[in-house]
């Protein structure tokens, strides 16, 4: 019998080292872009280069207001969202061709944000494999990802490596 890791785990264990170089205080995202099985490229989370980070300069929160209705009742939602940094997503579609990205899946540690959704669905890619849900814009993602026939899917058993996880601070 073979210990030896399927793909999927291969690449999110990659996407969870490359979310150790995060200087975020809140997240620790990490993300990789695959062709096939070839490793295109990997990002993380953080301040743009040669810009204090989270962890020197603090976190930028803003307040966000989101309006939803369920059940014929409007309800608001408040998220605080840190907008300091570049998310991990944003990093790779920056530092990656969009030839490269054509027919690719991005593997994320976390399930992308709405802007991140917006932008990984204009980047060529076929396919998003996420570990961690983010419930804040869980319903909307997953919409976005059915309407433009992206394959979503997250792995609820997967086991980051050691060290590599961090607490998460919604």
């Amino acid at each position: 019998m073979s210990n030896r890791k399927d793909w999927d785990t291969y690449f999110m264990d990659i996407a969870y080292m490359a979310s150790t170089r995060s200087q975020c205080n809140r997240r620790h995202v990490g993300a990789v872009l695959v062709q096939g099985k070839k490793l295109l490229g990997t990002a993380y989370n953080g301040a743009p280069m040669g810009v204090p980070d989270c962890s020197e300069a603090g976190c930028m929160l803003v307040e966000e207001i989101e309006l939803k209705v369920v059940e014929d009742k409007e309800e608001v939602l408040r998220k605080q969202r840190c907008i300091r940094t570049i998310h991990a997503e944003q990093n790779l579609l920056l530092f990656t061709d969009r030839d490269d990205r054509e027919g690719s899946t991005v593997y994320v540690t976390d399930q992308p944000c709405w802007t991140c959704a917006n932008m990984l669905a204009n980047s060529g890619i076929t396919e998003i494999v996420f570990h961690r849900e983010y419930p804040k814009d869980q319903a909307k993602v997953s919409g976005l990802m059915l309407a433009r026939g992206i394959d979503f899917r997250q792995m609820e058993a997967y086991e980051p490596p050691p060290g590599t996880l961090t607490d998460v601070i919604n």
